[in-house]
């Protein structure tokens, strides 16, 4: 099961990455980005050598860096986003729930979209348009 969830956290790192890596920053975002917003609070990437310690104390861990910004919104290097969802549920066959957060521009994503669009599923058709809404952590 460790062996499992090593290599599901691994995969889950690299198309994080890979996500990242495919864009640069749009100069639409960059010029709507008004003086008055600030950034609140910087979530930061967790490093590897932390992650299995956050994922036994049932703690969040970090696959995107992103911001929680002073007008409400929540932001990407790339994207602006309307939300900040915390989805948990249990997958197929899992022992516990687990718990996905994506920052959203839709309002509502079930479990099930949840954990497909974060790497679990091989149809491309599962998983949201980075405008829409990206994956950034996971308990």
């Amino acid at each position: 099961m460790k062996k499992i969830f090593q290599a599901a956290l691994t995969a889950l790192t690299l198309l994080s990455l890979l996500g990242c890596a495919q864009k640069e920053p749009s100069h639409e975002t960059a010029s709507s980005e008004s003086a008055e917003k600030s950034v609140i609070t910087t979530y930061e990437v967790t490093d590897s050598e932390s992650a299995e310690e956050y994922f036994k104390n049932n703690m969040l861990v970090t696959m995107v860096k992103y911001y929680e910004m002073s007008d409400g919104t929540w932001k990407t290097d790339h994207y602006t986003y309307q939300y900040r969802l915390e989805i948990t549920g249990r997958m197929p066959n899992a022992v516990k729930d687990s718990t996905f957060v994506f920052l959203s521009n839709i309002k509502d994503i079930t479990f099930e979209q949840a954990w497909k669009a974060s790497g679990f599923s091989s149809n491309m058709n599962d998983y949201f348009k980075e405008e829409d809404a990206k994956f950034v952590a996971l308990k």
